[in-house]
């Protein structure tokens, strides 16, 4: 019964494959993928076609039959290998264009022969018993394990909008693999392979045949272009050495739990916990994954790089927070050539080079003159000096000295400098590398390129500080300026407070509004002397009555003539400011209209609402201003038509009030006197509470 199912359905799987094999052929395009398809489906069809024409028994084992598996197995692999890119196509030798892995599989599939011929007894000079079932089984069960990971990686590596075109085909070999290795693995178990999983098995790659010519109509010349990616390559062999460790290290266990008589188990739970610990700690071994890396590279890939990773990993470094920006330019670069360290030196207006910054290197107080013929070769060859390299052939770098301190400087390696507009804005030395890599062009002028990117951003970085410091000085300045006109204001106030008391020096109520003045004036300077501090609390505003501040500030005014006249036609307005800068506005505007106005002239101070809005006007009978000077001269700093006048006041009191959301109005004549009417917003709480009474 069982023989009559396995003819048939390997019969199945010969006529499907073959058919697919024809199509393909008929639409070949001269293409290498076009070619090994069919070659596959062909061996595959082959293979079947034997075992359902040998089925005399259920398990018609031989060497024909044998061969022909392992023909079946390599075409599919060859197939995965193609589409993976593995072989490089050009280059200078057979040995230069093959991929290690190509010939790690190559080795395998030889073995499998050389195991398959062992096995039926053609070698006469070899025992031949019944170690030869297991062998052949490890055998199939290699290539079952090599052709299930190819079609993992090729399914990984291809670009998430390709899938579509493969996904059917690693489906369908795939499921060959994952079914042989299943059907050995059993075989293995039990030392006898299984009759009807062995029967199932034609039908099984019958199946798969639909699936593949899904993928194979999607491309039809299987130019989808795929690479390898160098992370998961990385991953995949160290997840594939670890696996490797831990099978091989199980069976010594099992064999010094066997062969270890009543200290067995002892010596089996020892090993084996001695090389867990062991492979953790290769496995966080900073120099065997450096290695590990600088050896994909070198043999699996025909440039070092990743350009487009080691870019993005680049600029992260830049750009991510967390260390300085120098010691993140110093660890960018030793990224790109496994180096565990380095300092960064950076050129100053002193006229050396300076070191700024370390990274694992122990700090040097080493300085270069920027005219050294050291400095200077960096600056107009633009080369990495590799110093193990002068240290054996210094004529390759003509002309150079190295300074003494770098020398002296242990495990140094590298030399990359950082030009900035053909300029050397500094240099990056680099410790020797965890694992051993050559400074090739390639190398070279990756670093050249990383270095100057880097100079950039330490320029700016420079700039940037460089500008924070100019606008200190500037708000520094800018805040003297203010103060210094304030001061000038108290004085002017003062001296008015002296002509005045030698008229009135025995009139109590002048001395009183003396001494109260004397104390005003006191209190704004300390005020002015805190501003000056830098441990001074920023001012905050908070919601304040305007009518009890226009008091203040006409009183603190009442002491001069023309005395100003205060109207308040609303004593509830509140608006929202610091109460000492919108002070010191009312009463640099109120002291301005009584300099500007005769002692028998007018000045009044008038506070009224319109709508959500509080109006100050402060008007005076004086001389006026023309529209002109209005328009081009009033609101620009240090322009005055006083004398000893400063300019910046009412620039600063517009200043502050459009601060507060509000406007600052002018309206001037030379023979009706001046208006300056402010307007500021009032504080929410009064504006509801005005809408609920009104």
């Amino acid at each position: 019964m069982l023989t009559g199912i396995a003819t048939v359905s390997y019969t199945m799987a010969a006529v499907a494959h073959f058919f697919l094999a024809t199509l393909l052929l008929t639409s070949w395009r001269s293409r290498s993928h076009g070619l090994v398809l069919p070659a596959a489906c062909l061996f595959s069809a082959l293979w079947a076609a034997v075992l359902a024409y040998r089925v005399t028994d259920v398990l018609p084992l031989s060497l024909l039959t044998d061969i022909l598996e392992i023909l079946r197995n390599a075409g599919w692999s060859v197939f995965l290998i193609t589409l993976l890119g593995l072989y490089r196509q050009g280059g200078p030798s057979f040995a230069a264009r093959v991929s290690p892995v190509v010939i790690l599989i190559a080795a395998l599939y030889i073995a499998c022969f050389l195991l398959a011929f062992y096995s039926h007894g053609n070698f006469g000079f070899l025992r031949h018993d019944a170690l030869d079932f297991s062998n052949n089984i490890l055998g199939s069960l290699a290539m079952a394990l090599t052709g299930m990971i190819l079609v993992e990686q090729l399914y990984r590596n291809t670009p998430a909008k390709h899938r579509w075109g493969i996904k059917f085909a690693c489906l369908g070999i795939g499921s060959i693999f994952a079914y042989d290795f299943y059907l050995y693995s059993d075989a293995l178990l039990l030392r006898h392979i299984n009759p009807e999983i062995w029967a199932a098995r034609g039908i099984v790659n019958a199946l798969v045949v639909p699936l593949v010519a899904v993928s194979a109509a999607r491309n039809p010349q299987w130019s989808i272009g795929l690479t390898v990616s160098r992370r998961i390559l990385f991953y995949s062999a160290a997840l594939f050495g670890a696996a490797a460790y831990l099978l091989a290290m199980a069976g010594a266990g099992y064999y010094l739990r066997f062969f270890g008589g009543s200290w067995g188990t002892v010596m089996q739970v020892t090993f084996l916990f001695g090389a867990i610990i062991l492979l953790l700690a290769v496995l966080f071994s900073g120099t065997l994954r450096s290695w590990l890396r600088v050896f994909i590279s070198k043999h699996f890939f025909s440039y070092n790089y990743d350009y487009r990773e080691e870019w993005l990993r680049f600029t992260r470094t830049l750009s991510e927070g967390g260390h300085g920006l120098e010691e993140r330019v110093i660890q960018a670069l030793a990224q790109l050539v496994e180096s565990p360290g380095g300092g960064l030196w950076i050129s100053r207006e002193s006229g050396k080079c300076e070191p700024v910054s370390h990274w694992n290197m122990p700090s040097v107080d080493g300085f270069e003159a920027v005219n050294s013929s050291f400095c200077q070769f960096l600056e107009h060859k633009e080369w990495v000096i590799d110093l193990e390299e002068y240290a054996s052939n210094p004529e390759k770098y003509p002309g150079v000295t190295l300074p003494q301190w770098l020398q002296a400087l242990p495990k140094a390696w590298l030399v990359i400098p950082l030009i900035q507009h053909r300029t050397l804005f500094g240099f990056v030395v680099l410790a020797q590398p965890r694992s051993k890599l050559k400074l090739n062009w390639e190398v070279s002028d990756l670093l050249k390129v990383a270095g100057n990117q880097a100079a950039s951003y330490l320029a700016q970085h420079e700039a940037a500080n460089a500008l924070m410091v100019a606008r200190q000085f500037e708000s520094f300045n800018r805040m003297s300026t203010f103060v210094v006109h304030d001061l000038k204001n108290l004085v002017s106030q003062l001296s008015l407070l002296l002509s005045n008391a030698e008229k009135h020096q025995k009139n109590p109520e002048f001395q009183r509004d003396m001494v109260e003045t004397v104390y005003l004036s006191v209190q704004k300077m300390k005020r002015l002397l805190e501003k000056l501090s830098t441990a001074s609390s920023p001012e905050r505003p908070a919601p304040l009555l305007l009518a009890r501040l226009l008091q203040e500030a006409v009183k603190s005014k009442s002491i001069v003539e023309p005395k100003p006249t205060l109207e308040i036609q609303d004593s509830n307005l509140e608006v929202y400011a610091n109460s000492s800068r919108l002070e010191r506005v009312m009463g640099h505007l109120i002291q301005n209209a009584i300099e500007a106005t005769s002692r028998n002239g007018q000045v009044w101070v008038r506070l009224k609402r319109k709508n959500d809005f509080a109006i100050v006007e402060i008007k005076d009978t004086g001389h006026g201003m023309s529209d002109e000077f209005i328009r081009d001269k009033l609101f620009k700093p240090f322009e005055s038509t006083k004398s000893a006048g400063m300019g910046i006041g009412v620039f600063e009191s517009r200043e502050y009030v459009f601060e507060l959301g509000g406007q600052m109005e002018v309206t001037s004549s030379k023979y009706d006197g001046t208006v300056f009417r402010i307007v500021l917003p009032l504080h929410p709480n009064r504006q509801t509470g005005a809408q609920r009474t009104g």
